[in-house]
């Protein structure tokens, strides 16, 4: 349940009111912008918020217990505040919203209805629909760790401590050709072994993708050019000419993890791992079982 300040329960409890609803959005990036559903632009608490976005809510509700809360915020992309390429790029996945409740004749009053975050956007028409889902969804996320044969750890994180920048496992590189969206030819990779940047990642530098990333699919020597196999977003397509900063991939296989990178030490998988068959897997015509380890 909200909590109102004393001044803004005064004002809705009178025979008339002039209130309206304000968004302060903060993407993961730390780029904030704040939207009204007033036709004047309001400065609440410190933070311009302006109605040319033409956003409007669905219904909002709360409910008792742990069930998830949503609501759908809708607007037209008419505003510069807001880049169509922006929403495709992922820029405003999992962006936090506050929901304010504002008297926009006396902008003091106001009150903070619910936080969230922005879950699916779904695009039609020139406009687009977020769903706002309530602090609740985390309870949904998969929490501590999977036991499993590989790694779950991601390539240069604070578990795998490995350094990416170091010599040899990044490189800078431009585009040379566009066969299809997704498989490009590019130079600066002349120097390493096909499949060196496979599973690896696309730092964006310049063009309409700068300051996003793509995951690379398969890295190969196809006659004499190298090629990039993609697994892009929707939205902007690479272009000739725009460049890249390339990282090394990884299977997260502990053969890889000690053979290319030499990091076995910081290896976040179980190898060895028992299958549901270790009973009778390892047994082969021919074998010796006189107690000995299986794996040394």
């Amino acid at each position: 349940m909200s909590v109102y300040p004393e001044a803004l329960a005064e004002h809705l409890e009178g025979g008339a009111t002039t209130v309206c609803h304000c968004w302060w959005l903060m993407r993961r990036d730390g780029v904030t912008k704040g939207f009204t559903d007033h036709d004047r632009p309001l400065t609440v608490d410190g933070t311009s918020f302006q109605p040319l976005t033409g956003f409007s809510a669905t219904e909002a509700r709360d409910t008792l217990g742990l069930a998830v809360d949503t609501v759908d915020l809708e607007g037209a992309l008419s505003s510069d505040e807001i880049d169509e390429a922006d929403i495709q790029a992922g820029r405003y996945d999992d962006a936090t919203v506050e929901t304010l409740l504002v008297n926009w004749a006396d902008p003091q009053q106001f009150a903070r209805l619910r936080v969230a975050t922005i879950g699916t956007i779904t695009r039609r028409d020139g406009a687009f629909v977020a769903e706002l889902k309530s602090r609740m969804h985390q309870l949904d996320q998969v929490n501590g760790r999977v036991v499993t044969r590989l790694c779950d750890a991601e390539l240069g994180d604070a578990r795998c401590r490995f350094d990416l920048d170091q010599p040899g496992f990044s490189a800078p590189g431009a585009v040379l050709s566009v066969t299809t969206p997704e498989i490009l030819s590019v130079s600066g990779l002349g120097g390493f072994r096909p499949g060196w940047f496979s599973l690896g990642r696309v730092e964006w530098t310049s063009g309409s993708l700068a300051g996003a990333r793509s995951f690379v699919e398969v890295h190969a020597k196809v006659a004499e050019s190298v090629e990039l196999s993609l697994r892009l977003a929707d939205g902007p397509s690479p272009e000739a000419g725009d460049r890249f900063v390339i990282r090394a991939g990884c299977d997260k296989a502990f053969a890889t993890c000690k053979a290319k990178f030499n990091n076995p030490l910081n290896f976040q998988g179980f190898p060895h791992l028992p299958g549901n068959d270790a009973a009778y897997g390892h047994v082969v015509d021919g074998g010796i079982f006189d107690g000995a380890p299986l794996v040394p």
